[in-house]
């Protein structure tokens, strides 16, 4: 058998060898006339690998999570796209877990020196204030920013911006999507919030609680004068881009908090779902 296949295998060399040679002949520009028929392999060649280059760099090509995140808001919130100029914000770094911890320590011993000062007036307020700042630091709270619907997260990210370049205050998130579970633990202080699991908008990526950093420190007591006018300066500049802002309400003020209140939306656990996952979008694509 080998004695059979060595001949067919010498003529098919030689045949591919006088094929090559006809080719690279057909390539010169003077022999466009008589080997017009081989030149069309070059050009097919040529094509075959043009083609082929173009499908590797779709298929390996990095994915932009930006621009994923900028075509979905162009599409579902033009408002805020156009208000952003195509410009798509990024989130700031995670902030350290020890300074939130050291921030709420800071805070509780505000809310105790203004109890003591004011034991007959507001020690109900002061206490109210004491058990939130206890409240914000638990293994249940998401400090990121990868599961907040685009339609709110690009609002707020704008409104971090302006406060840093307008006002000089940096912000930091606090917690951003709040599970259903945490949110029930939450009702069970009617001082601390009265909307129980998918009632709020933290279910759905729609809401968040900031706070301020200052001199490398992170302060949420709006007990701090400093803090309580940045929290003011929050709330005018997040109502100027549509946002919702928790120090305007009646029964609980939370100067900290905003949300989205976004047109139609349904409060039930498959649309928090959806629009959770339209979060994660850009996540899953840069991952």
């Amino acid at each position: 058998m080998f004695k059979a296949l060595l001949p067919q295998s010498k003529q098919k060399l030689q045949h591919a060898k006088y094929f090559a040679k006809k080719m690279h002949q057909a390539s010169a520009s003077d022999q466009l006339q008589s080997h017009w028929h081989l030149q069309q392999w070059w050009i097919l060649i040529a094509g075959f690998f043009l083609f082929g280059s173009v499908l590797v760099f779709a298929f390996t090509r990095p994915i932009s999570s930006t621009k994923i995140e900028a075509e979905y808001l162009k599409e579902v919130d033009p408002q805020i796209y156009t208000l952003l100029n195509g410009e798509m914000l990024t989130p700031p770094p995670e902030v350290d877990e020890s300074l939130i911890s050291a921030a709420i320590v800071e805070a509780n011993q505000l809310e105790q020196q203004y109890a003591s000062q004011h034991s007959e007036t507001n020690a109900p307020s002061a206490s109210e204030n004491l058990m939130h700042h206890n409240l914000i630091d638990t293994q249940f709270v998401d400090r990121k920013w990868d599961k907040m619907n685009p339609r709110y997260k690009q609002r707020l990210l704008m409104v971090f911006k302006i406060m840093k370049e307008r006002y000089g205050y940096e912000l930091v998130l606090l917690e951003g999507y709040r599970s259903p579970e945490r949110q029930n633990l939450l009702s069970g202080n009617p001082n601390t919030t009265r909307a129980r699991g998918y009632q709020s908008y933290h279910q759905f990526g729609l809401a968040a609680d900031v706070a301020f950093k200052r001199n490398g420190k992170v302060v949420i007591s709006e007990r701090d004068p400093w803090a309580m006018r940045g929290y003011q300066l929050y709330g005018e500049v997040a109502e100027s881009v549509g946002l919702t802002w928790g120090g305007r309400w009646k029964s609980i003020q939370d100067y900290g908090h905003t949300e989205y209140r976004m047109p139609g939306l349904r409060k039930t656990k498959e649309m928090a779902e959806q629009l959770i996952a339209e979060g994660q979008l850009t996540a899953n694509a840069a991952s």
